[in-house]
């Protein structure tokens, strides 16, 4: 009987939920804290940045657990996740120390910039910079593939960005409330990365991508 090989024999198993729990938990921990602490009165500004306060403060620290819970049981960090937490930590510690909301409301504004920034780069080098984003070899992916899924990710990263910078101004000129931005930050945006990931999908599978790698995009997709 042979032996598996020592790189397989410490693969770390694949968990969906897991991937799940680590990429959106925080957000998701985030939204049900600001709702715990909301006021009931949308106008009692104070109380509102009391709960965004308390809200940032749980969000910063799930973001640790995750980043903890995917070395333990997932096997790696991604640099993606790495910087991701970095911002989310540096922009969640402005919120509290100006008890202001607006700093975390443009975070994902500074993260979808910084990613769509790094994929362009990489484009103008040559350079897939998705793959190393997301420390990731999908099965059979050609390096033509790479690039293009790469150059669709840097547009996308960019169009939100610009989205999320359009419902932050909403919000300063009181068009829409802070709780709007966060539900369509965390129900809405969060849709739109699922459906544009499945959109990725006939072109990366002409490009060679096998059948384990997709459901692991599908799975994992790039994320703020």
């Amino acid at each position: 009987m042979t032996q598996a090989s020592p790189a397989k024999a410490e693969e770390k198993p694949r968990n969906s939920w897991l991937n799940l729990v680590v990429d959106y938990g925080p957000l998701l921990i985030f939204f049900l804290a600001y709702r715990h602490y909301s006021p009931a009165d949308s106008e009692d500004s104070i109380a509102t940045v009391a709960a965004v306060i308390k809200g940032t403060l749980a969000f910063m620290a799930a973001t640790v657990v995750a980043l903890v819970v995917s070395k333990w049981r997932l096997g790696h960090i991604s640099p993606m996740l790495w910087l991701t937490t970095v911002l989310i930590i540096g922009f969640g510690a402005l919120t509290v120390f100006f008890h202001d909301p607006l700093w975390i409301m443009i975070k994902p504004t500074a993260v979808y910039l910084m990613f769509s920034g790094v994929l362009f780069f990489g484009l103008w080098r040559g350079k897939p910079m998705l793959k190393y984003l997301l420390q990731s070899a999908f099965e059979g992916l050609d390096e033509t593939g790479w690039m293009k899924l790469s150059r669709n990710w840097a547009w996308f990263f960019l169009f939100l960005a610009v989205l999320n910078t359009t419902l932050v101004y909403a919000k300063h000129i009181g068009i829409i409330t802070f709780d709007t931005w966060l539900q369509a930050k965390l129900w809405g945006f969060t849709v739109i990365s699922f459906l544009f990931t499945f959109s990725q999908l006939p072109m990366v599978l002409k490009h060679g991508m096998g059948e384990n790698a997709k459901e692991e995009l599908i799975e994992n997709p790039p994320h703020d």
